[in-house]
């Protein structure tokens, strides 16, 4: 039914010739953001409901003096349904130190929250199908439990910044909702989610439509093909630069699949786009000293070349 609506709009009523490149890119753009839009507000409206039984408190208390192994687990799995972005860096972080929670598990939860998330499934599940969903999930999880291992090895504890230890941020009173307050609380939140990622979607979508229809198939493969070896490192270099999320990078990973790029090479490069960032490393700079934030971007970093290079391997 989408795709029909929209080859009526591009073909019959806006005259355009299938098969041209400004066809072909109209119709894309047309056939996914509705696809997309009407995916998001379905299943977003179901999972902020699950939401409603992880407050930030809630999740601080789940995590406090866990078992390392065990709680880096668990972080990554928290980070999947709670609502927290690179923007939220600062009053987190300070918030999980102070509460106990170890710092190679807190990174396990900041790597994982902005990474891997219900927009990332519900997108990934609606363009490449259940398969290539669960796989960008599974190896999300990976690399956040991996590097929150590694850098609570580490012990680096000294590369906090001094007033992050010395602050003390209470935990305040957990009050349960009822469930008509959840389902107020999931239209309210996914209006308010919708608000705030639809130009991320329509600007996603219109790069993804562009490089759909106009840029040559030949130029992608040359640079970032499955023949260059160098062609994962070179998406997560290209990817830390820019800053966007999930429902705003995954059109453009669709268009570059369509263009040839090999599977672990474009998940490589929407890793880094929503893990690793410029915008994220000037956050955390406020709660991290130097060495610690480039141990952080190194490990992850090649934590996901690491994974692109596995996935073009096996796929």
């Amino acid at each position: 039914m989408l795709k029909l609506s929209a080859d009526y709009i591009t073909f019959d009523l806006l005259k355009l010739t299938p098969g041209t490149q400004l066809g072909e890119a109209i119709n894309f753009f047309l056939y996914d953001t509705t696809k997309i839009f009407l995916l998001l507000a379905t299943i977003i409206y179901f999972v902020a409901i699950i939401r409603t039984s992880f407050s930030p408190e809630k999740t601080k208390l789940l995590l406090s003096h866990k078992r390392e192994y065990v709680g880096n687990i668990l972080a990554a799995l928290l980070g999947i349904v709670t609502p927290f972005c690179s923007c939220s860096a600062v009053p987190l972080f300070i918030g999980f130190v102070e509460s106990g929670v170890p710092l190679g598990v807190t990174f396990s939860f900041l790597i994982s929250s902005p990474m891997v998330n219900e927009v990332a499934l519900i997108m990934l599940w609606g363009l490449f199908g259940w398969k290539i969903a669960l796989i960008y999930i599974g190896s999300g999880l990976l690399v956040a439990i991996l590097a929150g291992i590694i850098i609570g090895k580490l012990q680096m504890e000294k590369y906090v910044q001094d007033y992050v230890w010395e602050m003390q941020v209470g935990n305040t009173e957990i009050k349960p909702l009822s469930f008509r307050e959840k389902l107020n609380y999931a239209s309210k939140y996914t209006l308010d989610l919708l608000k705030k990622i639809w130009p991320y979607v329509v600007v996603g979508v219109g790069l993804g439509a562009f490089i759909h229809g106009f840029v040559p198939q030949d130029f992608l493969v040359r640079w970032a093909g499955r023949d260059n070896p160098f062609a994962v490192p070179i998406a997560v270099a290209l990817g830390v630069p820019l800053y966007s999320n999930a429902a705003g990078v995954i059109p453009i990973v669709h268009a570059l699949m369509e263009k040839g790029m090999a599977i672990g090479t474009v998940l490589a490069f929407m890793m880094a786009v929503t893990a690793l960032s410029l915008p994220e490393a000037i956050i955390l700079k406020n709660v991290l000293k130097n060495r610690l934030l480039a141990v952080f971007f190194g490990i992850v970093a090649v934590a996901i070349v690491l994974v692109g290079y596995l996935f073009n391997a096996i796929l």
